[in-house]
């Protein structure tokens, strides 16, 4: 789940870790009374939405007056901001965040994230923080620092000293750094945060140390240790079907193809994804119904499927392990009964009671395909794809 960085920054001061004022705004006069009584020279006007690269796109801005902070939220609530990370569609700006203006000095970059290779977490520093991480990330990788964390023991404070000399920085700030580091570190364990990144990590001219930014995602798995934690979900930052699919625990993500998969198991998720690109087509979602879905998740996870409009095509690929094939294959039907199919089908199936499976689908009356395994399946439903969109 990701939150706003409003959220993540009130959060993250309750860990101890330095943040500059800010007050929301959702108005042009919210903003400039929120101006008002931050009472600095200049404030900076964010928007708030889920996606980096928000200063290159034209959502963070300076204002040197209320006045100018009340007509920069008016241009800015309400806009299509685009971004790297949002898409040519863009985000709406609905919330603002007026923050004081700080006297940079320098800025840095932190960031903890678990590392999949080692199956812990890392803690990364580097000196070319700011809006082009990403780009340093790729191009220089030896400019970002990282200290492999072992969860038995936690950050050390000698891993937080060495990554604050990394830095660079003046060593009467060191162990403020270190302090920093510790604390930042603290607040991702506790909250079983999934991502947590300072960019900037500010250094002013009055030599304070200052999380500038905060992106703070938490680990859907552990949600419920974290009730207090839903109420800050923003579902207007979030896909339709993707808050639809959630309502019936299933793992869905839209992707911009045009050929929907339902797959129990997130590994032949994957493949499928996979042979329906080597097949020439290219995939509209990943969705893993699960290993014990019932029929009500699969009728629920059909119509999800068919509720996005890009879709020339369904490759239904199950494997009945626990899942029963025969189970599905009602599920299918029941939910293509009730509400209409315009695209044409394509089914594999595999496993237990699978021919039972098969009978319903064959005897339903629907336009289905039954495939013979995965490349027979990808081969089907691509070329079914095509000249539904022709």
């Amino acid at each position: 789940m990701k939150i706003h960085e409003y959220q993540g920054k009130e959060l993250l001061g309750k860990y101890g870790v330095p943040v500059p004022r800010g007050i929301v705004a959702r108005s042009p006069e919210e903003a400039y009374h929120a101006a008002k009584e931050l009472g600095t020279d200049i404030v900076v006007v964010k928007a708030q939405i889920h996606a980096g690269g928000r200063g290159k796109g034209g959502g963070v801005k300076l204002a040197k007056s209320a006045d100018e902070a009340r007509e920069i939220a008016r241009q800015m609530l309400g806009m299509k901001l685009k971004t790297h990370q949002t898409g040519p569609e863009g985000q709406e700006v609905r919330t603002l965040l007026v923050e004081e203006g700080l006297p940079i000095d320098k800025e840095f970059y932190l960031g903890i994230v678990l590392d999949r290779q080692s199956g812990r977490p890392v803690f990364m520093a580097s000196s070319a923080g700011g809006m082009d991480i990403e780009e340093v990330a790729a191009e220089t990788p030896e400019q970002i620092l990282k200290e492999t964390i072992d969860p038995a023991i936690g950050f050390r404070p000698y891993q937080a000293r060495k990554l604050a000399f990394g830095l660079g920085l003046p060593s009467e700030l060191i162990n403020q750094a270190a302090k920093f580091m510790q604390s930042l570190y603290t607040a991702y364990e506790q909250m079983d945060a999934s991502l947590l990144e300072i960019n900037p990590f500010l250094l002013t001219k009055d030599k304070r140390l200052i999380a500038l930014d905060a992106k703070v995602n938490f680990d859907d798995n552990a949600m419920f240790r974290h009730q207090d934690f839903l109420g800050l979900r923003d579902l207007h930052e979030e896909e339709p079907l993707e808050i639809e699919a959630s309502k019936y625990d299933l793992n869905y993500i839209k992707l911009d193809g045009n050929i929907a998969c339902m797959v129990n198991g997130a590994g032949l998720a994957m493949a499928t994804m996979d042979i329906i690109k080597l097949a020439g087509g290219e995939p509209a979602n990943f969705l893993d119904v699960g290993g014990g879905a019932s029929q009500e998740r699969v009728e629920a996870a059909f119509r999800i499927l068919l509720a996005d409009q890009n879709v020339q095509a369904v490759l239904i690929n199950i494997f009945g392990g626990i899942v029963r094939c025969d189970m599905v294959a009602r599920g299918v039907v029941g939910a293509a009964q009730s509400i209409g199919i315009k695209v044409p089908v394509v089914v594999r199936l595999e496993g237990t009671n699978v021919e039972e499976g098969q009978r319903v689908i064959k005897e339903s009356g629907l336009n289905f395909t039954v495939a013979n395994g995965m490349k027979d399946a990808a081969e089907k439903v691509v070329t079914l794809a095509e000249k539904q969109a022709a």
